[in-house]
């Protein structure tokens, strides 16, 4: 059992930056892949990036790619997501992702957990 909680959401400025943080429990998160979705209001939810369990490999959206930089500290059991540049269109919850298996199959498993997720609102 995984239970992820996010942080770090808020409201900030188009052009700034927020650092969001997910702290996982359990003591194999440094086995999980993790990964970083969002939900805008009225859309779906959509990748944003995503990081192997050993840190070596990530994968981003285009929306995102070159703005926002994913990494972990096993250690602390927790993943950021570091978000620069923010654009209104970035406003969303985000969510925090586990996965016990490669993050190549999407987090669509039922072995997948999921955070409460964390709003962020950029502003014009």
């Amino acid at each position: 059992q995984v239970q992820l909680v996010e942080s770090g959401g808020g409201l900030v400025q188009a052009g700034g930056s927020l650092r969001l943080s997910c702290v996982a429990s359990g003591r194999t998160f440094s086995r999980y892949d993790m990964g970083w979705f969002r939900q805008a209001p009225g859309k779906e939810r959509e990748f944003v990036a995503a990081i192997s369990w050993t840190g070596r490999s990530t994968t981003y959206a285009d929306s995102v790619k070159g703005r926002f930089t994913i990494s972990r500290d096993n250690a602390k059991n927790t993943v950021y997501l570091q978000m620069d540049s923010l654009k209104p269109e970035d406003t969303a919850v985000y969510y925090c992702a586990a996965s016990p298996h490669s993050y190549g199959l999407g987090f669509a498993s039922q072995d997948d957990y999921w955070g409460q997720g964390t709003q962020v609102t950029v502003s014009s």
